[in-house]
């Protein structure tokens, strides 16, 4: 056994680098590790696909679906520019509406579709009122991953920490991790504003030519919109009662899906599946196996009893090791990977003695997806607006976004330690 748990850590430890790495995809390695552990022997087959989170993957491919058919709309280039009306054109009013929309949306579509939909009409504002986009750039960056961290559906590790934890329902993430997220929000602001409002500045005569921009002519299906609204609508509202319901939210997202392929007929069910983000979810696939090798041989048992030994079992102590060490771990890894080796050790933790793990929980959800604001690799929508930018011809290098996001990341890591404590250790 002691042979096959070195031989687990090392295919874990090289797959991992070689992701860090980024010489090849994330999703081809993480497939040939999973492939690793079950052709060497150290998971079965039938083993390794018990370890697939697929209440994890069946909410990802439901909202993708949903978010995917909304998209073809307008509806969200719509907000965008309805935001920027409101806005009177002034770029930092634009600044605020538009974070605080990423923050909205990343909350309840997730961050990376969000980012996706926000980045192309952000560009084309800055353009309209001829302003570097960068600052609104890492600005939406920062407010996806603040805004994710709030619900359950909003950023991958939660979705994850919901699905592994099954009394951690819709309405227990929102109760317990939307307060902190506001606050983080309505700190980082004045921050925002402190930081980019010299390059900012735009002309009266360039800031009235937003105004002169017609957002309904961005509404290009407003029959398909009405569906769209309404299966959104039920499957929002079948995420909050879904505990009551007696259903996993995999099936409430797949439900709303599918409910709205029904009243769209066949003509969105090629377009429906291209939205699918495929290499994602064989990502999550083959990492969710990974982590069944290090599982299955006694390793993550044996890294929660050094946890439990390093903190003599205290929750506090407990809760503030996961929250930083997740947070910066998060900054220059990827978090979905680490997220999914962290879960088993704090269920190990829970057998071990450690009575309540409910502030580890919500320690491991804080750390992990606001620690994705440190670094430029943090969290795959960090990488998606990074992409979409350099391709407009706007590089926003590691450095560069390094300067702004790893002090802000420490700030909103302070503030959920101090809420932790206040709330749940008091």
């Amino acid at each position: 056994m002691e042979q096959q748990a070195i031989l687990a850590i090392g295919i874990f430890l090289i797959i991992y680098a070689l992701i860090i790495s980024e010489k090849i995809h994330r999703t081809i390695l993480a497939i040939i590790g999973a492939v690793l552990m079950i052709a060497l022997g150290i998971v079965n087959q039938e083993t390794a696909i018990h370890h697939i989170d697929f209440n994890t993957i069946g909410l990802l491919v439901g909202m993708m679906i949903i978010v995917g058919i909304t998209a073809e709309t307008g509806l969200f280039k719509y907000v965008a520019l309805k935001a920027a009306k409101l806005a009177k054109g002034k770029p930092t009013r634009i600044m605020v509406a538009l974070v605080i929309l990423t923050a909205v949306g990343s909350a309840f579509l997730d961050n990376v579709t969000t980012v996706l939909l926000m980045v192309p009409v952000t560009l084309s504002i800055t353009r309209q009122l001829r302003i570097n986009p960068i600052p609104f750039l890492l600005t939406q960056i920062i407010a996806s991953n603040v805004g994710g961290t709030a619900t359950l559906i909003g950023d991958p590790p939660n979705i994850m920490i919901g699905s592994a934890v099954k009394e951690l329902t819709f309405m227990a993430f929102i109760v317990n991790l939307a307060p902190i997220a506001i606050i983080i929000m309505v700190t980082y602001i004045p921050l925002f504003l402190m930081m980019f409002r010299k390059q900012i500045r735009s002309t009266p005569e360039l800031q009235q030519s937003i105004m002169e921009l017609d957002e309904k002519s961005m509404i290009t299906d407003s029959k398909l919109l009405k569906k769209c609204l309404f299966a959104l609508g039920i499957t929002i509202l079948g995420f909050f009662l879904h505990q009551a319901l007696h259903l996993e939210s995999a099936t409430v997202a797949l439900a709303g899906a599918f409910l709205l392929l029904l009243l769209t007929g066949e003509r969105m069910l090629e377009k429906a599946f291209h939205s699918v983000e495929w290499v994602t979810l064989f990502f999550f696939v083959g990492l969710f196996v990974l982590v069944a090798g290090l599982v299955e041989t006694g390793v993550i048992a044996k890294l929660a009893k050094q946890a439990v030994e390093l903190t003599g079992g205290d929750l506090f102590a407990s809760s503030m090791l996961i929250l930083w060490l997740s947070a910066i771990a998060s900054a220059f890894l990827d978090n979905i990977p680490f997220v999914a080796t962290m879960i088993p050790m704090i269920q190990e933790m829970g057998t071990m003695g450690v009575d309540n793990l409910e502030p580890l929980w919500w320690s491991l959800a804080l750390g992990a997806c606001l620690g994705g604001n440190g670094t430029l690799i943090g969290a795959s929508a960090n990488l998606v607006v990074a992409g979409l930018a350099s391709k407009e011809g706007y590089p926003i290098t590691f450095v560069k976004y390094l300067k702004y996001g790893f002090p802000l990341m420490i700030l909103s890591i302070l503030l959920s330690s101090v809420y932790i404590y206040l709330r749940y250790l008091i």
